[in-house]
Protein backbone atom coordinates (compact mmCIF):
# COMPACT_ATOMS: atom_id res chain seq x y z
CA UNK A 1 0.00 0.00 0.00
CA UNK A 2 0.98 3.60 -0.76
CA UNK A 3 -0.58 7.39 0.41
CA UNK A 4 -1.65 9.13 -2.73
CA UNK A 5 -1.63 12.33 -1.03
CA UNK A 6 -5.16 11.81 0.50
CA UNK A 7 -5.13 8.33 1.55
CA UNK A 8 -4.10 4.67 1.62
CA UNK A 9 -4.43 2.65 -1.44
CA UNK A 10 -3.60 -0.65 -2.94
CA UNK A 11 -0.41 -0.71 -5.35
CA UNK A 12 3.12 0.09 -5.81
CA UNK A 13 3.29 4.35 -5.53
CA UNK A 14 4.76 5.34 -9.38
CA UNK A 15 8.59 5.39 -9.38
CA UNK A 16 10.26 7.96 -9.32
CA UNK A 17 12.47 9.21 -12.20
CA UNK A 18 15.85 8.03 -11.32
CA UNK A 19 14.67 4.61 -10.20
CA UNK A 20 13.45 2.90 -7.10
CA UNK A 21 15.21 3.36 -3.87
CA UNK A 22 17.48 0.58 -2.93
CA UNK A 23 16.60 -1.78 -0.07
CA UNK A 24 18.32 -1.28 3.32
CA UNK A 25 18.32 -3.47 6.40
CA UNK A 26 16.97 -0.78 9.79
CA UNK A 27 20.72 -1.51 10.83
CA UNK A 28 23.26 1.50 11.28
CA UNK A 29 24.93 2.12 7.63
CA UNK A 30 28.74 1.54 8.40
CA UNK A 31 30.48 3.77 6.34
CA UNK A 32 34.32 1.88 6.72
CA UNK A 33 32.88 -1.08 5.27
CA UNK A 34 32.32 -2.29 1.83
CA UNK A 35 29.03 -2.37 0.93
CA UNK A 36 27.70 -5.68 -0.17
CA UNK A 37 25.38 -5.61 -3.13
CA UNK A 38 22.79 -9.02 -3.20
CA UNK A 39 19.60 -9.96 -4.73
CA UNK A 40 16.85 -10.22 -2.52
CA UNK A 41 15.56 -8.66 1.08
CA UNK A 42 16.24 -12.15 2.92
CA UNK A 43 20.10 -11.76 1.57
CA UNK A 44 20.51 -8.26 2.58
CA UNK A 45 18.65 -8.85 6.13
CA UNK A 46 21.04 -11.98 6.97
CA UNK A 47 24.38 -10.05 6.10
CA UNK A 48 23.06 -6.69 7.97
CA UNK A 49 22.82 -8.91 11.18
CA UNK A 50 26.38 -9.64 11.23
CA UNK A 51 26.93 -5.89 11.48
CA UNK A 52 27.67 -5.46 7.79
CA UNK A 53 25.99 -3.30 5.48
CA UNK A 54 24.18 -4.74 2.75
CA UNK A 55 21.76 -3.62 0.07
CA UNK A 56 19.56 -5.11 -2.52
CA UNK A 57 17.57 -3.81 -5.49
CA UNK A 58 15.34 -6.82 -4.74
CA UNK A 59 14.87 -9.35 -7.94
CA UNK A 60 17.46 -10.04 -10.49
CA UNK A 61 15.66 -8.00 -13.25
CA UNK A 62 15.35 -4.95 -11.08
CA UNK A 63 18.97 -3.74 -11.35
CA UNK A 64 17.83 -1.45 -14.07
CA UNK A 65 14.86 0.45 -12.50
CA UNK A 66 16.74 1.49 -9.33
CA UNK A 67 18.54 4.52 -8.11
CA UNK A 68 22.01 3.33 -7.21
CA UNK A 69 23.45 6.84 -6.33
CA UNK A 70 23.22 6.40 -2.77
CA UNK A 71 26.62 4.21 -3.27
CA UNK A 72 28.36 6.44 -5.29
CA UNK A 73 32.27 6.15 -5.09
CA UNK A 74 31.94 3.38 -2.14
CA UNK A 75 33.78 0.16 -2.06
CA UNK A 76 31.57 -2.45 -2.81
CA UNK A 77 31.02 -6.46 -3.09
CA UNK A 78 28.66 -7.78 -5.18
CA UNK A 79 27.07 -10.94 -3.86
CA UNK A 80 25.12 -12.81 -6.90
CA UNK A 81 23.35 -16.01 -6.83
CA UNK A 82 24.37 -18.92 -8.04
CA UNK A 83 22.24 -19.31 -11.70
CA UNK A 84 22.11 -17.86 -14.66
CA UNK A 85 19.64 -14.87 -13.42
CA UNK A 86 21.90 -14.28 -10.25
CA UNK A 87 25.36 -13.85 -12.93
CA UNK A 88 23.64 -11.39 -15.32
CA UNK A 89 22.14 -9.91 -12.15
CA UNK A 90 25.38 -9.41 -10.63
CA UNK A 91 27.17 -8.03 -14.22
CA UNK A 92 24.37 -5.55 -14.60
CA UNK A 93 25.14 -4.46 -11.41
CA UNK A 94 28.74 -4.19 -11.17
CA UNK A 95 28.75 -2.52 -14.17
CA UNK A 96 26.12 0.41 -12.94
CA UNK A 97 28.45 0.91 -9.98
CA UNK A 98 31.47 1.06 -11.46
CA UNK A 99 29.88 4.14 -13.42
CA UNK A 100 29.38 5.64 -9.99
CA UNK A 101 32.89 5.82 -9.50
CA UNK A 102 32.34 2.68 -7.32
CA UNK A 103 35.25 -0.09 -6.13
CA UNK A 104 33.75 -2.95 -7.01
CA UNK A 105 34.51 -6.70 -6.10
CA UNK A 106 32.88 -9.47 -7.50
CA UNK A 107 32.17 -12.83 -5.17
CA UNK A 108 33.12 -16.45 -7.04
CA UNK A 109 29.96 -18.15 -5.93
CA UNK A 110 31.81 -21.24 -7.95
CA UNK A 111 34.30 -21.52 -4.63
CA UNK A 112 31.56 -21.33 -2.09
CA UNK A 113 30.04 -24.90 -2.93
CA UNK A 114 26.60 -23.67 -3.23
CA UNK A 115 23.68 -25.34 -4.03
CA UNK A 116 21.89 -24.41 -7.60
CA UNK A 117 19.81 -21.21 -6.91
CA UNK A 118 22.02 -20.64 -3.34
CA UNK A 119 22.56 -17.19 -1.85
CA UNK A 120 24.16 -15.89 0.82
CA UNK A 121 21.78 -17.41 3.39
CA UNK A 122 22.29 -20.79 2.03
CA UNK A 123 26.11 -19.94 2.33
CA UNK A 124 25.26 -18.93 6.16
CA UNK A 125 22.85 -21.83 6.92
CA UNK A 126 25.96 -24.22 6.52
CA UNK A 127 28.14 -21.67 8.20
CA UNK A 128 26.38 -21.07 11.14
CA UNK A 129 29.30 -19.99 13.47
CA UNK A 130 30.75 -17.32 10.35
CA UNK A 131 31.91 -13.73 11.26
CA UNK A 132 31.49 -10.51 9.29
CA UNK A 133 35.38 -10.89 8.58
CA UNK A 134 34.68 -14.89 7.27
CA UNK A 135 32.38 -12.90 5.01
CA UNK A 136 35.08 -10.49 4.10
CA UNK A 137 37.49 -12.68 3.56
CA UNK A 138 35.45 -14.94 1.15
CA UNK A 139 37.65 -15.32 -2.48
CA UNK A 140 36.50 -12.99 -4.78
CA UNK A 141 36.12 -13.33 -8.93
CA UNK A 142 37.32 -9.96 -9.88
CA UNK A 143 39.64 -7.84 -7.14
CA UNK A 144 39.90 -4.17 -8.30
CA UNK A 145 43.18 -3.53 -8.37
CA UNK A 146 46.13 -0.98 -10.05
CA UNK A 147 46.05 -3.14 -13.47
CA UNK A 148 50.11 -4.52 -13.93
CA UNK A 149 51.87 -7.50 -14.69
CA UNK A 150 50.92 -9.21 -11.81
CA UNK A 151 47.52 -8.55 -11.70
CA UNK A 152 45.83 -9.42 -14.95
CA UNK A 153 43.33 -11.38 -15.41
CA UNK A 154 43.91 -14.40 -17.42
CA UNK A 155 42.54 -14.58 -20.60
CA UNK A 156 40.83 -11.31 -20.56
CA UNK A 157 42.04 -7.97 -22.12
CA UNK A 158 41.28 -4.51 -23.47
CA UNK A 159 41.98 -4.15 -27.37
CA UNK A 160 43.06 -0.57 -27.96
CA UNK A 161 43.47 0.81 -31.34
CA UNK A 162 45.75 3.42 -32.34
CA UNK A 163 44.43 6.46 -34.44
CA UNK A 164 46.85 6.32 -37.08
CA UNK A 165 46.23 2.75 -37.73
CA UNK A 166 42.67 3.37 -38.67
CA UNK A 167 41.90 5.18 -41.93
CA UNK A 168 38.99 7.46 -42.53
CA UNK A 169 36.78 6.04 -44.61
CA UNK A 170 32.98 7.65 -45.76
CA UNK A 171 29.64 7.00 -44.91
CA UNK A 172 28.52 4.47 -47.14
CA UNK A 173 24.83 5.28 -48.49
CA UNK A 174 21.98 2.61 -49.31
CA UNK A 175 19.69 5.89 -49.83
CA UNK A 176 21.99 8.73 -50.18
CA UNK A 177 21.49 11.49 -47.15
CA UNK A 178 18.58 9.30 -45.50
CA UNK A 179 19.40 5.47 -45.16
CA UNK A 180 22.81 4.89 -44.33
CA UNK A 181 24.70 1.34 -44.23
CA UNK A 182 25.66 -0.39 -40.82
CA UNK A 183 23.63 2.02 -39.06
CA UNK A 184 20.09 2.35 -37.00
CA UNK A 185 17.54 4.17 -38.30
CA UNK A 186 14.18 5.01 -36.79
CA UNK A 187 11.02 5.97 -38.47
CA UNK A 188 8.18 7.58 -36.33
CA UNK A 189 4.88 9.28 -36.84
CA UNK A 190 1.51 9.11 -35.72
CA UNK A 191 -1.09 6.49 -36.31
CA UNK A 192 -2.42 5.70 -39.52
CA UNK A 193 0.53 7.37 -41.24
CA UNK A 194 1.35 4.50 -43.15
CA UNK A 195 5.01 4.06 -41.55
CA UNK A 196 4.89 0.16 -42.11
CA UNK A 197 4.18 0.88 -46.13
CA UNK A 198 6.47 3.32 -46.47
CA UNK A 199 9.34 0.69 -45.36
CA UNK A 200 8.01 -1.96 -47.32
CA UNK A 201 7.97 0.49 -50.40
CA UNK A 202 11.98 1.31 -49.03
CA UNK A 203 12.39 -2.91 -49.26
CA UNK A 204 10.53 -3.32 -52.45
CA UNK A 205 13.03 -0.48 -53.97
CA UNK A 206 16.01 -2.48 -52.75
CA UNK A 207 14.68 -6.27 -53.94
CA UNK A 208 13.79 -4.64 -56.82
CA UNK A 209 16.41 -2.18 -58.20
CA UNK A 210 13.96 0.49 -58.07
CA UNK A 211 13.87 4.19 -57.13
CA UNK A 212 13.71 6.43 -54.17
CA UNK A 213 11.45 8.51 -53.38
CA UNK A 214 14.46 11.06 -54.44
CA UNK A 215 14.39 9.49 -57.55
CA UNK A 216 17.48 8.10 -57.62
CA UNK A 217 18.10 3.98 -58.27
CA UNK A 218 18.71 2.10 -55.52
CA UNK A 219 21.34 -1.17 -55.18
CA UNK A 220 20.00 -4.21 -55.42
CA UNK A 221 20.13 -6.25 -52.32
CA UNK A 222 18.52 -8.82 -49.88
CA UNK A 223 15.95 -7.33 -47.19
CA UNK A 224 14.95 -8.78 -43.78
CA UNK A 225 12.00 -8.01 -42.15
CA UNK A 226 11.30 -8.70 -38.23
CA UNK A 227 7.35 -7.85 -37.85
CA UNK A 228 5.39 -8.38 -34.45
CA UNK A 229 2.26 -6.95 -35.51
CA UNK A 230 1.59 -8.00 -39.07
CA UNK A 231 0.90 -11.04 -40.83
CA UNK A 232 3.54 -11.77 -43.89
CA UNK A 233 0.89 -13.91 -45.80
CA UNK A 234 -2.44 -11.18 -46.17
CA UNK A 235 -0.33 -7.62 -45.22
CA UNK A 236 2.92 -7.24 -45.63
CA UNK A 237 3.62 -9.89 -49.22
CA UNK A 238 0.91 -8.17 -50.47
CA UNK A 239 2.09 -4.88 -49.72
CA UNK A 240 5.92 -5.39 -50.91
CA UNK A 241 4.24 -7.26 -54.20
CA UNK A 242 2.12 -4.35 -55.30
CA UNK A 243 5.23 -2.26 -54.49
CA UNK A 244 6.77 -3.88 -57.45
CA UNK A 245 9.22 -6.19 -54.64
CA UNK A 246 11.01 -9.24 -55.83
CA UNK A 247 9.81 -11.30 -53.62
CA UNK A 248 12.77 -14.38 -53.59
CA UNK A 249 14.91 -11.23 -51.99
CA UNK A 250 12.23 -10.58 -49.05
CA UNK A 251 12.74 -13.13 -45.93
CA UNK A 252 10.85 -12.76 -42.73
CA UNK A 253 12.28 -13.20 -39.49
CA UNK A 254 10.79 -16.17 -37.62
CA UNK A 255 10.89 -18.51 -34.70
CA UNK A 256 13.61 -19.97 -32.73
CA UNK A 257 13.78 -23.53 -32.79
CA UNK A 258 15.94 -26.09 -31.73
CA UNK A 259 14.50 -29.13 -32.83
CA UNK A 260 12.42 -29.65 -29.76
CA UNK A 261 11.34 -26.23 -29.12
CA UNK A 262 9.76 -23.21 -30.46
CA UNK A 263 9.52 -19.72 -29.28
CA UNK A 264 8.96 -15.98 -30.67
CA UNK A 265 12.35 -14.63 -31.49
CA UNK A 266 14.38 -12.77 -28.98
CA UNK A 267 17.17 -10.36 -29.99
CA UNK A 268 18.57 -10.21 -26.81
CA UNK A 269 19.74 -13.37 -26.79
CA UNK A 270 19.17 -15.17 -30.79
CA UNK A 271 20.66 -11.96 -32.63
CA UNK A 272 23.94 -14.37 -33.38
CA UNK A 273 21.91 -16.90 -34.81
CA UNK A 274 20.00 -14.37 -36.82
CA UNK A 275 23.31 -13.08 -38.16
CA UNK A 276 24.51 -16.69 -38.94
CA UNK A 277 21.40 -16.97 -41.43
CA UNK A 278 21.58 -12.89 -42.73
CA UNK A 279 24.95 -14.44 -43.93
CA UNK A 280 23.83 -17.78 -45.61
CA UNK A 281 21.48 -15.25 -47.91
CA UNK A 282 24.21 -12.77 -48.23
CA UNK A 283 23.89 -9.18 -49.78
CA UNK A 284 21.51 -8.18 -46.90
CA UNK A 285 20.79 -4.19 -47.61
CA UNK A 286 18.19 -3.80 -45.11
CA UNK A 287 16.83 -4.97 -41.88
CA UNK A 288 13.30 -3.89 -40.77
CA UNK A 289 11.78 -4.16 -37.53
CA UNK A 290 8.55 -2.82 -36.61
CA UNK A 291 7.62 -2.49 -34.11
CA UNK A 292 11.18 -1.74 -32.97
CA UNK A 293 10.05 -1.61 -29.30
CA UNK A 294 9.57 -5.44 -29.29
CA UNK A 295 13.32 -5.70 -29.17
CA UNK A 296 13.04 -4.16 -25.54
CA UNK A 297 12.46 -6.86 -23.06
CA UNK A 298 12.34 -4.08 -20.09
CA UNK A 299 11.10 -0.86 -19.56
CA UNK A 300 10.99 0.88 -22.69
CA UNK A 301 10.95 4.08 -21.13
CA UNK A 302 14.08 3.75 -19.70
CA UNK A 303 17.41 5.33 -21.01
CA UNK A 304 19.61 2.25 -19.98
CA UNK A 305 17.22 -0.60 -20.58
CA UNK A 306 16.42 0.59 -24.29
CA UNK A 307 20.17 1.13 -24.77
CA UNK A 308 21.11 -2.76 -23.92
CA UNK A 309 18.69 -3.82 -25.57
CA UNK A 310 18.94 -2.25 -28.84
CA UNK A 311 23.03 -2.15 -29.21
CA UNK A 312 22.79 -6.07 -30.67
CA UNK A 313 20.76 -4.69 -33.35
CA UNK A 314 23.33 -1.92 -33.62
CA UNK A 315 26.02 -4.25 -33.67
CA UNK A 316 24.61 -6.63 -36.28
CA UNK A 317 23.56 -3.46 -38.71
CA UNK A 318 27.67 -2.63 -38.74
CA UNK A 319 28.31 -6.12 -39.08
CA UNK A 320 26.51 -6.51 -41.85
CA UNK A 321 26.84 -3.54 -43.49
CA UNK A 322 23.44 -2.95 -43.56
CA UNK A 323 21.10 -0.47 -42.88
CA UNK A 324 18.47 -1.36 -40.04
CA UNK A 325 14.54 0.45 -39.74
CA UNK A 326 12.68 0.46 -36.83
CA UNK A 327 9.13 1.77 -37.04
CA UNK A 328 7.64 3.44 -33.77
CA UNK A 329 5.04 6.08 -32.88
CA UNK A 330 4.74 9.22 -31.58
CA UNK A 331 3.95 10.12 -27.69
CA UNK A 332 -0.04 11.19 -27.85
CA UNK A 333 -0.22 14.81 -27.43
CA UNK A 334 3.33 15.26 -28.45
CA UNK A 335 2.66 18.12 -30.91
CA UNK A 336 4.70 20.85 -30.90
CA UNK A 337 7.85 19.38 -29.74
CA UNK A 338 11.05 18.42 -31.31
CA UNK A 339 10.14 15.48 -33.42
CA UNK A 340 13.10 13.52 -31.43
CA UNK A 341 11.59 13.92 -28.38
CA UNK A 342 8.49 13.06 -30.00
CA UNK A 343 9.45 9.29 -30.01
CA UNK A 344 7.64 7.17 -27.85
CA UNK A 345 9.39 5.62 -25.16
CA UNK A 346 13.11 6.51 -23.74
CA UNK A 347 14.94 9.49 -25.24
CA UNK A 348 17.61 6.86 -26.42
CA UNK A 349 15.13 5.93 -29.07
CA UNK A 350 15.60 9.30 -30.46
CA UNK A 351 19.26 9.82 -29.67
CA UNK A 352 20.52 5.88 -30.18
CA UNK A 353 20.18 6.03 -34.29
CA UNK A 354 21.98 7.87 -36.56
CA UNK A 355 19.20 9.15 -38.33
CA UNK A 356 15.42 9.76 -37.43
CA UNK A 357 12.68 10.17 -40.06
CA UNK A 358 9.10 11.30 -39.18
CA UNK A 359 5.55 11.22 -40.65
CA UNK A 360 2.74 12.86 -40.07
CA UNK A 361 -0.85 13.58 -42.16
CA UNK A 362 -1.54 16.98 -43.67
CA UNK A 363 -4.14 18.72 -45.72
CA UNK A 364 -2.37 20.76 -48.55
CA UNK A 365 -4.54 24.41 -49.74
CA UNK A 366 -5.23 22.75 -52.93
CA UNK A 367 -5.92 19.46 -52.49
CA UNK A 368 -9.20 17.97 -51.48
CA UNK A 369 -7.90 14.65 -49.69
CA UNK A 370 -5.44 14.47 -46.76
CA UNK A 371 -2.18 13.91 -47.79
CA UNK A 372 1.33 12.77 -45.70
CA UNK A 373 4.99 13.99 -45.85
CA UNK A 374 8.03 12.36 -44.57
CA UNK A 375 11.00 13.93 -43.10
CA UNK A 376 14.19 13.80 -41.52
CA UNK A 377 13.92 15.26 -38.28
CA UNK A 378 17.99 14.21 -37.50
CA UNK A 379 21.26 12.83 -38.90
CA UNK A 380 24.05 12.32 -37.36
CA UNK A 381 25.78 11.33 -40.78
CA UNK A 382 24.43 13.73 -43.16
CA UNK A 383 22.34 16.90 -43.63
CA UNK A 384 18.84 17.42 -41.50
CA UNK A 385 15.24 18.83 -42.76
CA UNK A 386 14.13 18.19 -45.85
CA UNK A 387 10.97 15.78 -46.66
CA UNK A 388 8.72 14.05 -49.38
CA UNK A 389 4.77 14.59 -49.77
CA UNK A 390 2.98 11.14 -50.23
CA UNK A 391 -0.25 10.03 -50.26
CA UNK A 392 -1.40 6.14 -49.48
CA UNK A 393 -3.28 4.60 -51.66
CA UNK A 394 -5.88 1.45 -51.85
CA UNK A 395 -4.93 -0.74 -54.89
CA UNK A 396 -5.83 -4.28 -56.05
CA UNK A 397 -3.14 -6.47 -56.42
CA UNK A 398 -3.50 -10.66 -57.55
CA UNK A 399 -6.57 -10.05 -56.56
CA UNK A 400 -6.19 -8.91 -53.03
CA UNK A 401 -7.10 -5.39 -51.74
CA UNK A 402 -3.71 -3.96 -50.47
CA UNK A 403 -1.94 -0.42 -49.61
CA UNK A 404 0.92 1.61 -51.30
CA UNK A 405 3.01 4.60 -50.71
CA UNK A 406 2.85 6.85 -53.84
CA UNK A 407 5.91 9.61 -53.24
CA UNK A 408 5.07 13.26 -54.34
CA UNK A 409 7.52 16.45 -54.45
CA UNK A 410 10.74 17.12 -52.03
CA UNK A 411 9.83 19.32 -49.19
CA UNK A 412 12.22 21.84 -47.91
CA UNK A 413 12.11 22.93 -44.22
CA UNK A 414 12.84 21.58 -40.70
CA UNK A 415 11.30 18.54 -39.52
CA UNK A 416 9.75 20.45 -36.88
CA UNK A 417 8.33 23.37 -39.48
CA UNK A 418 7.21 20.44 -41.94
CA UNK A 419 5.35 18.87 -39.34
CA UNK A 420 4.47 22.52 -37.67
CA UNK A 421 2.94 23.41 -40.45
CA UNK A 422 0.88 20.22 -40.76
CA UNK A 423 -0.57 20.07 -37.29
CA UNK A 424 -0.99 23.31 -36.05
CA UNK A 425 -3.89 24.88 -38.64
CA UNK A 426 -6.92 24.48 -36.52
CA UNK A 427 -8.66 22.62 -39.89
CA UNK A 428 -6.26 20.63 -40.08
CA UNK A 429 -6.19 19.29 -36.72
CA UNK A 430 -8.66 17.21 -36.42
CA UNK A 431 -6.64 14.30 -35.19
CA UNK A 432 -5.31 16.92 -32.44
CA UNK A 433 -8.92 18.24 -31.37
CA UNK A 434 -9.66 14.12 -31.17
CA UNK A 435 -6.86 14.10 -28.36
CA UNK A 436 -7.43 16.37 -26.80
CA UNK A 437 -11.34 16.18 -25.99
CA UNK A 438 -10.51 13.11 -24.72
CA UNK A 439 -7.69 13.68 -22.47
CA UNK A 440 -10.19 17.14 -21.56
CA UNK A 441 -12.66 14.63 -20.69
CA UNK A 442 -10.23 12.24 -18.65
CA UNK A 443 -8.87 15.35 -16.43
CA UNK A 444 -12.02 16.57 -15.88
CA UNK A 445 -14.14 13.04 -14.98
CA UNK A 446 -13.63 13.74 -11.57
CA UNK A 447 -15.25 16.81 -11.26
CA UNK A 448 -14.53 20.69 -12.16
CA UNK A 449 -11.29 22.47 -12.22
CA UNK A 450 -9.66 25.88 -12.28
CA UNK A 451 -8.58 26.80 -15.95
CA UNK A 452 -4.94 27.49 -14.48
CA UNK A 453 -4.94 23.58 -13.14
CA UNK A 454 -6.05 22.68 -16.75
CA UNK A 455 -3.36 24.37 -18.85
CA UNK A 456 -0.78 23.22 -16.01
CA UNK A 457 -2.10 19.69 -16.81
CA UNK A 458 -2.43 20.29 -20.66
CA UNK A 459 1.55 21.42 -20.65
CA UNK A 460 2.66 18.60 -18.47
CA UNK A 461 0.98 15.95 -21.07
CA UNK A 462 2.38 17.57 -23.73
CA UNK A 463 -0.62 19.52 -25.57
CA UNK A 464 -0.48 22.75 -27.07
CA UNK A 465 -3.18 25.06 -24.87
CA UNK A 466 -4.98 26.56 -28.18
CA UNK A 467 -5.60 22.46 -29.43
CA UNK A 468 -6.93 22.28 -25.80
CA UNK A 469 -9.61 25.19 -26.15
CA UNK A 470 -10.44 24.33 -29.55
CA UNK A 471 -11.45 20.92 -28.34
CA UNK A 472 -13.85 22.38 -25.39
CA UNK A 473 -16.91 22.10 -27.06
CA UNK A 474 -15.78 18.32 -28.87
CA UNK A 475 -15.61 17.24 -25.14
CA UNK A 476 -19.05 18.33 -23.69
CA UNK A 477 -17.00 20.92 -21.45
CA UNK A 478 -18.07 24.16 -20.60
CA UNK A 479 -16.60 27.52 -18.83
CA UNK A 480 -18.67 28.64 -15.33
CA UNK A 481 -17.40 31.88 -13.06
CA UNK A 482 -18.62 31.70 -9.81
CA UNK A 483 -18.98 35.08 -9.25
CA UNK A 484 -17.71 38.41 -10.63
CA UNK A 485 -13.54 38.63 -10.49
CA UNK A 486 -13.30 35.00 -9.67
CA UNK A 487 -11.25 32.26 -11.46
CA UNK A 488 -12.92 30.78 -14.36
CA UNK A 489 -13.44 26.76 -13.97
CA UNK A 490 -13.92 23.75 -16.31
CA UNK A 491 -16.36 21.14 -15.51
CA UNK A 492 -18.11 18.33 -18.02
CA UNK A 493 -21.37 19.16 -19.09
CA UNK A 494 -23.27 16.25 -18.54
CA UNK A 495 -21.91 16.21 -14.70
CA UNK A 496 -23.96 19.83 -14.56
CA UNK A 497 -26.72 17.71 -15.54
CA UNK A 498 -26.53 15.00 -13.11
CA UNK A 499 -25.04 17.53 -9.94
CA UNK A 500 -28.12 18.12 -7.23
CA UNK A 501 -25.50 19.92 -5.05
CA UNK A 502 -27.20 22.25 -2.83
CA UNK A 503 -27.48 25.38 -2.25
CA UNK A 504 -26.84 26.19 -6.22
CA UNK A 505 -29.92 27.72 -7.76
CA UNK A 506 -30.71 27.45 -11.20
CA UNK A 507 -29.02 29.92 -13.79
CA UNK A 508 -31.73 32.65 -15.32
CA UNK A 509 -30.92 33.52 -18.96
CA UNK A 510 -28.22 36.17 -19.71
CA UNK A 511 -28.58 39.59 -21.38
CA UNK A 512 -27.77 38.14 -24.56
CA UNK A 513 -30.29 35.82 -24.37
CA UNK A 514 -28.31 32.88 -23.89
CA UNK A 515 -28.89 30.56 -20.55
CA UNK A 516 -26.39 28.05 -18.55
CA UNK A 517 -28.90 25.83 -16.54
CA UNK A 518 -29.30 22.38 -15.41
CA UNK A 519 -29.60 21.04 -18.64
CA UNK A 520 -25.59 21.90 -19.00
CA UNK A 521 -25.87 24.18 -21.84
CA UNK A 522 -23.40 26.76 -22.38
CA UNK A 523 -23.87 29.78 -24.59
CA UNK A 524 -21.22 31.05 -26.31
CA UNK A 525 -20.25 34.18 -24.37
CA UNK A 526 -19.32 31.63 -21.37
CA UNK A 527 -17.55 29.55 -24.24
CA UNK A 528 -15.66 32.53 -25.09
CA UNK A 529 -15.20 33.38 -21.18
CA UNK A 530 -12.92 30.17 -21.08
CA UNK A 531 -11.36 30.14 -24.20
CA UNK A 532 -10.15 33.76 -23.99
CA UNK A 533 -10.59 35.30 -20.77
CA UNK A 534 -8.65 33.13 -18.65
CA UNK A 535 -7.43 34.17 -15.39
CA UNK A 536 -3.76 32.28 -15.19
Amino acid sequence: MHFDGTQYVIGEPAAPTNGKPLFRPPYPLIETDPVFVVEGEACADALARLGLTAVTSGSASSVDATDWASLQGRSVCVWPDNDAPGAKCGHDAESTLRALGCTVDVLDVGKLNLPENGDCVDWLAAHSDATADDVRALAIKTPHKPIGNDTMIAGARIELRCGSDIPSVPVRWLWPDWLARGKLHILAGAPGTGKTTIALALAAAVTSGGHWPSGTSAPVGNVLIWSGEDDPADTILPRLRAAGADASRIFIVGDYCDGKDKRAFDPASDIDLLEQAAVRIGNVALLIADPVVSAVAGDSHMNTVVRRALQPIVDLASRLDAAVLGITHFSKGSAGKDPTERVTGSLAFGALPRVVLVTAKRKDADATADARLLARAKSNNGPDGGGFAYALEQVEHDGISTSVVRFGAALDGSAKELLGDAEADADNDAGEQRDAADWLREVLDAGPLPVKEVKRHADDSGFAWRSVQRAMRRAGVESKRDGFGQAATWRLASRATSATVAPFAPFAPDKKGGATGANGECDGANQADGMESIDL
